[in-house]
C-alpha cells in the first residue's frame, strides 16, 4: 500500500488505493459524457490525477490557471450577493472546460468538445463530483494506527547511540 501526501494538502493521505477508486470514477464519468480528459486539482492549482484521450494537453498548467480563476470566479460571486457558486465553464470554438467543485478543497477539471454537450458533461460531472466528495471524505475519516514500537526499544537505541559515540 503506497502513501503519499497529496500536493498541497497536508491534512489527507493519498494512498495508491484512493487515486484507483479516483480514476474509476473518473473513467466512468468520461465513458458517459463523452467529454475528451477530466483531472482533479487541489486548491492550490496542483493535479492530483487525470484521466481521459489527450494527455498532451499541459494539464499541470491548465490546473493552476483553473484554481485561480475559480477562486477569482468565487469571489466575484460572493461580492454580488451570491454564496453557492459551485461550477464554471470556459466556452470556446471548438473545446470547452467546465469546472466543478468537489468539497472546498478539490476541483473537478472537464475537457470537452463537439462530441457531447454542456449539459450532458454537466449532468455526470455533477454525480461524479458527489462521488468524489465521498471518496475525499473517507480519507479525512479514516484513521491509520499508530506505529507501535516494540517494547525495550528505547533502551536498545540508546545502546547503540553509546556504542558509536564512545571513546
Amino acid at each position: 500500500m503506497t502513501r503519499q501526501q497529496p500536493p498541497g494538502d497536508t491534512s489527507l493521505v493519498l494512498y495508491a488505493e484512493d487515486v484507483e477508486r479516483m480514476n474509476r470514477l473518473l473513467d466512468e464519468f468520461l465513458r458517459l459524457s463523452s467529454a475528451r480528459l477530466s483531472f482533479l486539482v487541489d486548491r492550490t492549482g496542483r493535479v492530483i490525477t487525470r484521466r481521459g484521450q489527450d494527455l498532451r494537453l499541459d494539464v499541470e498548467t491548465l490546473g493552476a490557471l483553473a484554481a485561480g480563476t475559480f477562486a477569482a470566479t468565487r469571489e466575484m460571486a460572493r461580492l454580488v450577493g451570491e454564496e453557492q457558486f459551485a461550477g464554471m465553464t470556459q466556452q470556446g470554438q471548438r473545446t470547452q472546460m467546465h469546472l466543478a467543485r468537489v468539497e472546498d478543497r478539490t476541483l473537478f477539471a472537464v475537457i470537452f468538445d463537439e462530441k457531447t454537450t454542456l449539459g450532458m458533461v454537466k449532468l455526470y460531472a455533477g454525480e461524479a463530483a458527489r462521488r468524489l466528495a465521498t471518496v475525499f471524505e473517507e480519507m479525512r475519516n479514516r484513521r491509520t494506527a499508530p506505529e507501535v514500537l516494540e517494547a525495550g526499544f528505547g533502551q536498545s537505541a540508546k545502546n547503540a547511540l553509546d556504542d558509536i559515540f564512545r571513546d
